[in-house]
């Protein structure tokens, strides 16, 4: 039924609605939608985080999640539903990290909202910023792109998020292991995973679909394993939660996102989703089928192997190649400046 202001009703109550899940076609209120995200992240939780009756270490400690969280609605909603679903247990403990960039008037509005976020639960926030591992701020790699390029055919056309992404992914894992955490929580929705499955499909790179988390059941030598509780909601409903919720997080994009390859191809899916409904939930079903073979395969494909992580020979991170990304983008950095 619809209100005289054809508000649609939720499928469940006589509440008006707040969302259109198409894919499922329920209309859904505040409060149902968010029984509708719980049940869905416990299921997740389920099957990537399998803790003992009790998770403290010999000593007694109890076992550390680092919940990385930007500022950003996705990761608020990942910790306010960590903090409602294992936030009671006396054997975990949750401690928010953060990576600061470098990026001015984007990373520190939105480290704040992080730090309010990570207040209001009253738990320990860490942070660690570029400069501390080793790397340049984010603006200043920006500046010298263009000469990079010219000086390496591998770099040209390379966006700013291609640097980014690898640095932020070696300041996670730093954080990970200042903290001593058992496990990594990172906040990708259904969005962000269907985006990195098309992503790597696209290029073939079956190797790096085998690598993306959960690690639950595929964990790589040297880190903490990654869960990703978000991965079956989509971005549209953790937007509303977020807002309905009335959690602090910044809504301004990165200045240096437009132009990558990740926002043509999350153009690409939203239209595929809107054209046909379930698409998104297809390649992540898709990605854990070829997950599962992966792993039933006695002798995978040569390209599958290199899924398998090794020491950097620089310094020691895990990588599929002899030399990680992180240390080849310093070298080039230090050639250009």
């Amino acid at each position: 039924m619809t209100t005289g202001l054809d508000v649609q009703s939720c499928s469940r109550c006589d509440n008006p609605a707040t969302i259109h899940q198409i894919y499922s076609g329920q209309h859904l209120c505040g409060m149902h939608l968010s029984q509708s995200i719980r049940k869905r992240v416990s299921k997740a939780l389920r099957t990537q985080l399998v803790l003992p009756s009790n998770a403290r270490d010999e000593e007694g400690n109890p076992s550390v999640i680092l919940v990385c969280i930007s500022g950003g609605k996705d990761s608020a909603v990942l910790l306010d539903m960590l903090v409602r679903i294992v936030g009671d247990r006396r054997d975990i403990e949750l401690v928010c990290g953060c990576v600061d960039e470098g990026i001015d008037g984007y990373r520190s509005p939105s480290m704040e909202c992080a730090r309010e976020l990570a207040g209001k639960h009253g738990l320990r926030f860490e942070t660690i910023a570029y400069p501390e591992l080793g790397f340049e701020r984010m603006d200043e790699v920006v500046k010298w792109m263009p000469l990079i390029g010219e000086n390496h055919r591998e770099a040209r056309g390379m966006k700013s998020c291609s640097y980014c992404g690898v640095f932020r992914r070696q300041g996670l894992n730093a954080l990970a292991e200042r903290i001593g955490a058992k496990w990594m929580a990172l906040g990708h929705n259904l969005d962000d995973m269907a985006q990195s499955v098309l992503m790597n499909l696209q290029k073939g790179e079956m190797e790096r679909i085998i690598r993306l988390a959960p690690h639950t059941d595929f964990p790589l030598e040297g880190l903490a394993p990654r869960i990703v509780p978000l991965r079956w909601i989509p971005e549209r409903e953790i937007h509303a939660y977020a807002m309905g919720a009335k959690l602090p997080f910044h809504h301004e994009d990165c200045p240096h996102a437009p132009g990558a390859l990740r926002q043509k191809h999350r153009a690409h899916i939203a239209e595929m989703e809107a054209q046909n409904p379930g698409t998104m939930h297809g390649l992540l079903h898709s990605m854990d089928a070829i997950r599962a073979l992966w792993a039933s395969t006695e002798n995978p494909p040569e390209s599958w192997k290199q899924g398998q992580a090794r020491p950097c020979t620089n310094c020691g991170e895990p990588t599929s190649q002899p030399i990680c990304q992180a240390c080849l983008f310093k070298e080039w950095l230090k050639e250009a400046m």
